[in-house]
């Protein structure tokens, strides 16, 4: 009997078969979900749906709020966390910090909803007006990337401004009483500014930088759950067709969820289309263009391999 044993799980290793006697099951008893007030997760907390689905199927949904983006990643990496969605930045310092994520989705570019942004009386005009002026801006966020671009197109580097690395709401005060020349922002913030301190758009990232918003997982989850994931991604995309078709609607749901006043959020969803689909060869290289840049101007310590966070139902 134990010759046969043996027997059996010699051929079960030379046909590359293993025996897991401590596999996942086929559904986690919860899933843990990173969000911040101002994103589509926290749209689709709100509205319940995802909820309500997985309720039925005997999952329960907990929801897990961060302030930004690099702060849900690293929760995603401790495992406090199993999915969660931020901009293009912060999963490329996390990976260069070891993080074992993978992408599972994005959203449509949406280059309208970050810009360089300037007081209305101000002198500046272009970008190359801001060479030796001071800029603010949240360090190492997707308007990082896009600073660095528009000052490249405009025959500038980096070492010709002086970035003021503020978060939004100290930046925002930092701008309306004048102790900075310039603000790189995204929405809601940009339309807040718009509409409150009529700052007035010198450039945004149309023809620059693409700006997506990613849908990540913990490589271990992604993996063992990959139905749950996929399913995340499904009820995502649903979500976003309801909201781009409902932008009343959903501008007072994120009204509530941020404070900002409603109108303030039509304004940003007016340039913001939501949406999740699969990784692409594309959106990878484009991804990849964005470390590379971090890694060049000394903001990322090493080179990021970014096609290393490919879901594994994605690879060919």
């Amino acid at each position: 009997m134990k010759k046969v044993l043996l027997s059996a799980l010699i051929i079960a290793a030379q046909a590359g078969l293993t025996f897991n006697t401590q596999a996942a099951p086929e559904k986690p008893e919860t899933v843990n979900i990173g969000f911040q007030k101002a994103n589509i997760f926290a749209l689709l907390k709100y509205r319940g749906t995802l909820d309500q689905e997985f309720k039925k199927q005997g999952i329960a949904v907990h929801w897990v709020e961060f302030p930004a983006g690099p702060q849900m990643l690293e929760g995603l990496n401790i495992g406090s966390i199993d999915l969660a969605a931020t901009g293009d930045a912060p999963p490329t310092f996390a990976q260069a910090a070891q993080a074992d994520l993978v992408y599972l989705a994005h959203s449509p570019a949406n280059p309208k909803t970050e810009a360089i942004v300037v007081p209305a009386d101000s002198s500046i005009k272009n970008v190359a007006d801001l060479k030796g002026k001071r800029v603010a801006l949240n360090k190492g966020s997707d308007v990082n990337y896009l600073l660095v671009t528009a000052l490249e197109q405009a025959g500038l580097s980096y070492k010709d401004i002086t970035p003021v690395y503020l978060p939004p709401a100290d930046a925002r005060a930092a701008f309306q009483r004048g102790a900075v020349d310039a603000w790189v922002i995204w929405d809601p913030y940009y339309a807040e500014v718009e509409t409150n301190a009529h700052a007035r758009l010198i450039k945004n990232a149309e023809g620059l930088v693409p700006h997506y918003t990613f849908y990540l997982a913990s490589r271990k989850f992604a993996e063992n759950y990959p139905q749950i994931a996929g399913q995340v991604v499904d009820e995502l995309g649903t979500l976003s067709t309801w909201a781009n078709q409902h932008q009343e609607e959903a501008a007072k749901i994120m009204s509530t969820s941020t404070g900002l006043p409603q109108p303030i959020w039509q304004r940003a969803l007016a340039r913001m289309p939501f949406g999740a689909e699969r990784m692409t060869p594309e959106v990878f290289t484009q991804q990849q263009a964005l470390a590379d840049t971090f890694t060049r101007i000394g903001l990322l310590p090493v080179k990021v391999d970014i096609r290393s966070a490919t879901w594994s139902l994605d690879k060919k």
